[in-house]
């Protein structure tokens, strides 16, 4: 998840607002979409996987692509129509002009990104603790220890997005590196391993049903789970007000990217089945977000490689986070602006020009997530937080692969079309993300909770904020303009 850079021109407009500056190009546009799918996703998600169906757990990572490529189609013909920065609830409010169904799909954007972040908060713990501990310097603590951090690791989030913190895409092409460079290590061990003759090849197409759900259920299942890592690609919309030619170059960037990203999945999956064994593949789901951690660590046991990695792994999780509360606290900003939610979630710091309100409330809701989810000893914390966040995008998707196929039927036939999804496809789509979101797939009750939990938050508010309007006839404004 990602906002909007904050550079902006000296020219106005003609509305007397300044225009933000267009400063990507095809190359930095194609690292801001690769470094935002290559966040937290890939080291939160592969040892849940790799627990559920096994030797075969590259097949998720290539299934959720397809649907998330379908979804992106969608997105491209959308943001190449309406080149606006407020993304899903712009195509939203487009299709259907319900304020409320746009004010659930914004706030659901807002969700998925406070989940993402209280993931990322738990597999940086884990990763932190895991590289003092192959080092030698500290033992593995207990889950509380490693839950304090996640939730200092929280607040100082806060206290850095309270200073200021606008995107650089210089600084993003750095932190993409890294998160790169970090991949390419576990890769590297894997194939190292098979040049030496060391790696479990054939393991790679060996279905292993650890929860006895059958190969199309326990591939399902995974491939709900993978999807939290190719997210990402929808933030891009939100860059589409600073993107030179952006009907041009969107979609051959957008669509470059999500191959990049699945080419690094697909061999970091191989690389974990074959440095692993059958047992130690089937364990691996323990080790929630330090899964990659334990990869590298026994594919090179001769190299201090593996105590480098954590370290690594730790800067990129915690670039995923940031950003996931910069677009959150922003959000909340923008929605009490518009009088959709309390107006005093808009109030900013007079001197820093931050929404202090709305970081607050997020960070809240971020670690009262964390406590919610560590409560239960017996628990898989990142595999619930990252599948509630998985299911909060993926009705997002359906709702916007249906706008696709409304705001198609509206199209103006004088108005150039610079990218059509092919046919049915949004349709496919729509049918195909309200699958993967269905309890059908084995999602554990605790992630519907969670977003259940937090959408009715937000419709509480909202339902405040309704009536404090109507009381003081107060018109609210239109979320179709946020910049999300």
């Amino acid at each position: 998840m990602s906002t909007s850079a904050e550079h902006v021109s000296d020219a106005p407009t003609t509305t007397g607002e300044p225009e933000l500056k267009r400063v990507l190009g095809p190359k930095l546009l194609l690292l801001f979409i690769v470094g935002d799918i290559l966040g937290a996703g890939v080291y939160a998600v592969t040892g849940t996987m790799a627990g559920t169906v096994g030797g075969i757990v590259w097949l998720p990572f290539l299934l959720a692509f397809i649907v998330a490529t379908m979804t992106a189609f969608s997105y491209l013909e959308l943001v190449t129509q309406y080149p606006q920065a407020a993304g899903a609830a712009l195509y939203t409010h487009k299709a259907f002009g319900i304020h409320f169904v746009t004010f659930l799909v914004a706030f659901a954007v807002v969700c998925s990104g406070i989940t993402s972040a209280a993931t990322s908060a738990n597999v940086l713990a884990q990763n932190f603790f895991g590289g003092l501990e192959v080092n030698g310097w500290l033992e593995m603590p207990g889950q509380g220890v490693i839950t304090v951090v996640a939730l200092a690791f929280m607040l100082l989030l806060a206290v850095i997005n309270l200073r200021g913190v606008g995107e650089s895409v210089k600084f993003n092409v750095v932190l993409t590196l890294v998160e790169m460079t970090a991949l390419c290590i576990v890769i590297g061990v894997g194939f190292l391993a098979m040049a030496q003759g060391k790696g479990n090849v054939g393991e790679i197409f060996v279905f292993t049903d650890a929860q006895d759900k059958g190969l199309f259920l326990a591939v399902t299942a995974a491939t709900s789970i993978a999807f939290f890592a190719m997210v990402g690609f929808e933030d891009s919309v939100n860059m589409v007000e600073e993107t030179q030619n952006p009907e041009r170059i969107f979609p051959r960037t957008m669509l470059t990217g999500l191959g990049i990203a699945v080419i690094f999945y697909m061999l970091v999956a191989i690389s974990v089945v074959t440095v692993l064994s059958p047992t130690e593949l089937a364990g691996i789901r323990e080790a929630e977000g330090a899964a990659l951690l334990e990869v590298v660590r026994a594919g090179s046991p001769d190299f201090p490689i593996d105590r480098i990695f954590p370290f690594l792994a730790v800067f990129a999780v915690a670039n995923t986070a940031l950003i996931n509360m910069l677009m959150a606290s922003r959000l909340i900003y923008g929605m009490a602006r518009q009088g959709v939610l309390p107006r005093p979630l808009g109030k900013v710091l007079p001197v820093r020009c931050t929404p202090w309100a709305g970081i607050a409330f997020s960070t809240v809701l971020a670690l009262g997530l964390i406590l919610y989810v560590t409560s239960d000893p017996d628990s898989n914390i990142v595999a619930n937080l990252s599948g509630t966040t998985a299911f909060l995008l993926l009705c997002v998707f359906t709702v916007v692969n249906i706008a696709c196929v409304v705001l198609r039927r509206k199209r103006d036939v004088n108005r150039k079309v610079f990218f059509t999804s092919p046919g049915p496809l949004p349709i496919v789509a729509a049918l195909l993300c309200a699958f993967l979101a269905g309890p059908w797939v084995g999602r554990d009750v605790v992630q519907y909770q969670i977003a259940g939990g937090l959408m009715a938050i937000g419709v509480v508010l909202w339902l405040i904020t309704w009536l404090v309007n109507r009381r003081t006839n107060t018109t609210a404004g239109d979320l179709s303009s946020l910049d999300g």
